[in-house]
C-alpha cells in the first residue's frame, strides 16, 4: 500500500528547479539544450560571439510536426519584456520551422527526434539579456516547450569567491560567495534601481540570492564581503547513474529487466540511503548526456527505459514532499513528487526516461515551494558546487535590462 504525502499547494509551485527549460505537452520527451557541445555549459551565449545552443527533443510518435520556435525577450526575472520593438533586439526572421528531424529505428517506444541550432542563419540576436525561445505546433498552435537562455555582453568584470569560513560555521555544512563587479566605465547613480544581481549554485533557481545589497558601493565598483545573504548549504555530491543499453546494467544501477507484459524497459539505481559523511563523487552537478552504448545515430537509435527512484528515508515527512532535481527535471507532466510506501517504508517515483547518463538530487519542498537540503543527503563543506553571478543594467530612461557582466567559479 502506498501513501501519497503530496501537499496540494506545491502543485501548484514549479518543481523544474535547476532546468531553465520546460516541457509543455505530454507527447513531447527528452528536451537537451548543449552549447557548443559541453553538456554541461549552461545556455548563456556572448553577445555577436560564435556561440551555438544545440536544442533538441523528441515527439513520442512517427508522425510529422511542424514545429515553429518563437524568440521572446524577457526582464531579469523572466517577465516579458516591454516597450521594445522587436528590431532593437532580433535579427532576422522570428516564427521559423524546425527543418531537422528523423524518425527512430528498432527502439521499443516509437518517436520522431527534432533538432534545431540557435542561433542560426535566419535568427540571431541584436541586444543582451534574457530569451524565451518558444516551440510551437503549428498546426494546433499549441506551444509544446520552453527553452531560457541568457545573452552576455561582458563590460563590468565580475569577480567571484568561495569560502567555506561563512559567517555562520567554519567548515561546517555552508559555502559563502564573495563578489566584486567593476563598473568598468558604466554610469551607475543609483545602484538599488539600475543594477539587478543574481547568484546561482549549479544553475538552480530554487536557491538563488537576488538582488542583495553590496557591504561596499564606490563609483568604480560594487562589493560583498562575507555577507550573510550569500550563504549557501554546500549540499552534497549529486546521484549519478548511466544506462547505456536496457539489457545491461552499468555505472550506478542496481539491475534492469524487461516487462513481457508491457514491452517496456526498467532499470532501477542505487536506492539512496543517508549519507551522514561525506565522501567525494565526480558529478556533473546535474547536468546529463543521451547516448547509448554504441554512441552512434544516438539521437534516434536510443530506447526509452522507465527508471524506479528509491529513498530510505529517516522518516516519512507529512509537513514537505520530496522532490527529485536535476538539469534534465524539465517535462510538467512528471511532476517529480516521490510517494511514500509505508509497506517499504521508502520513498519512490517512477519517471520514463531516454538511455543517456544521468545526474540528480534529492530535495525537500515545502508546501509554499521553499527548498531546503533533505536531511538524508547531507550537507558538507567539502561539496564540489560552480556558482553562477548575472549582473544586469539599466541605465535610468533605458528600455531595456542589458545583461553586462557574467562569472563563474568552481569550489574543489
Amino acid at each position: 500500500m502506498k501513501m501519497k504525502i503530496i501537499l496540494a499547494a506545491l502543485l501548484l509551485a514549479p518543481l523544474s528547479l535547476c532546468a531553465w527549460h520546460s516541457i509543455k505537452a505530454p507527447n513531447i520527451k527528452s528536451l537537451q539544450v548543449i552549447k557548443n557541445d559541453d553538456f554541461e555549459a549552461l545556455p548563456v551565449l556572448q553577445l555577436h560571439g560564435r556561440d551555438v545552443l544545440s536544442i533538441s527533443f523528441d515527439e513520442l510518435s512517427h508522425n510529422y510536426h511542424r514545429f515553429i520556435y518563437r524568440v521572446e525577450p524577457c526582464n531579469p526575472d523572466w517577465t516579458p519584456a516591454e516597450g521594445l520593438f522587436e528590431s532593437d533586439w532580433l535579427e532576422g526572421l522570428n516564427d521559423q520551422p524546425i527543418e531537422q528531424y528523423d524518425n527512430s529505428i528498432n527502439t521499443t517506444v516509437l518517436y520522431t527526434h527534432y533538432e534545431l541550432q540557435f542561433p542560426n542563419e535566419h535568427t540571431n540576436l541584436r541586444m543582451s539579456g534574457n530569451y524565451r525561445l518558444h516551440i510551437i505546433d503549428d498546426d494546433s498552435e499549441e506551444e509544446v516547450l520552453v527553452v531560457e537562455l541568457r545573452v552576455a555582453e561582458p563590460i563590468m568584470l565580475v569577480g567571484l569567491g568561495i569560502t567555506t569560513n561563512t559567517d555562520l560555521d567554519l567548515n561546517g555544512r555552508y559555502q559563502q560567495v564573495g563578489m566584486t563587479v567593476k563598473l568598468n566605465g558604466l554610469r551607475v547613480t543609483r545602484p538599488n534601481e539600475e543594477i539587478q544581481t543574481f547568484v546561482m549554485q549549479n544553475g538552480r533557481e530554487d536557491n538563488m540570492k537576488v538582488n542583495v545589497t553590496p557591504n561596499y558601493i564606490t563609483n568604480q565598483s560594487l562589493q560583498w564581503e562575507h555577507n550573510k545573504h550569500l550563504i549557501f548549504d554546500a549540499g552534497n555530491e549529486y546521484h549519478k547513474f548511466e544506462i547505456l543499453d536496457p539489457r545491461h546494467t552499468t555505472m550506478g544501477l542496481a539491475g534492469v529487466r524487461w516487462d513481457e507484459t508491457t514491452k517496456t524497459w526498467h532499470a532501477m539505481p542505487m536506492p539512496c540511503e543517508p549519507r551522514r559523511s561525506y565522501l567525494y563523487d565526480e558529478d556533473t552537478n546535474g547536468a546529463f548526456l543521451l547516448r547509448n552504448s554504441d554512441n552512434y545515430d544516438a539521437e534516434r537509435t536510443s530506447d526509452y527505459v522507465y527508471v524506479h527512484y528509491v529513498l530510505q528515508p529517516y522518516r516519512p515527512y507529512t509537513d514537505a514532499n520530496i522532490i527529485l532535481n536535476g538539469r534534465w527535471t524539465t517535462d510538467a507532466s512528471d511532476n517529480y513528487v516521490m510517494t511514500y510506501n509505508e509497506e517499504s517504508k521508502t520513498y519512490d517515483l517512477t519517471v520514463m526516461q531516454k538511455l543517456g547518463y544521468y545526474n540528480y538530487q534529492l530535495l525537500l519542498m515545502d508546501y509554499d515551494g521553499t527548498t531546503h537540503t533533505l536531511p538524508e543527503e547531507g550537507s558538507f563543506f567539502q561539496t564540489e558546487n560552480t556558482y553562477q553571478a548575472f549582473v544586469y543594467y539599466k541605465a535610468t530612461g533605458a528600455r531595456a535590462w542589458r545583461l553586462v557582466g557574467y562569472q563563474d567559479v568552481t569550489y574543489k
